[in-house]
């Protein structure tokens, strides 16, 4: 929505003059205290498309017991194994910021009620050619992770 696109991420703060901006959100009808968990699981996994962004790998299915992420953290592993970004900044429980490959995305949860709108803004600082491209293809990955995170949430709360 506009209020969505005009709101501040924390990705603003560390580009503010990004050459490209990107936004993604969802519904979850889970409390924000039922999808951060999933969302600071990022640690572990992609979960959107583990056969291209997994090496194959399913990202769990289940919560693990992980400590909240601190700026520094390796972030969203690949196959298990090798970290592809770091966390740059975090509010546990209000959003996620990460930097993977060049790009600042800011995974921010909003209470509504009952439920959680779960945004992701996604910023790149240099004008490359490779950018709209590459916003094109992170479209469905990006979808893809979100609802993977709110079908999970929406089923740990029971909806």
């Amino acid at each position: 929505t506009d209020d969505e696109v005009a709101r501040t991420f924390p990705c603003d703060a560390l580009v503010p003059e990004p050459a490209l901006e990107v936004w993604r959100g969802v519904a979850v009808h889970a409390t924000t205290e039922q999808v951060w968990p999933w969302v600071r699981q990022l640690q572990l996994a992609p979960y959107s498309y583990d056969w291209v962004d997994n090496l194959g790998h399913r990202s769990p299915r289940d919560l693990r017991d992980l400590p909240e992420p601190q700026p520094g953290d390796a972030m969203s592993r690949l196959a298990g194994r090798l970290p592809v970004g770091r966390v740059l900044a975090v509010e546990p429980g209000e959003h996620l910021t990460v930097g993977v490959m060049g790009a600042v995305m800011s995974y921010v949860l909003v209470p509504q009620a009952e439920r959680t709108r779960l945004l992701l803004k996604v910023v790149l600082e240099h004008d490359h050619w490779w950018n709209r491209p590459l916003a094109l293809g992170d479209l469905p990955m990006a979808r893809k992770q979100l609802l993977t995170w709110k079908a999970l949430a929406e089923g740990a709360a029971g909806g």
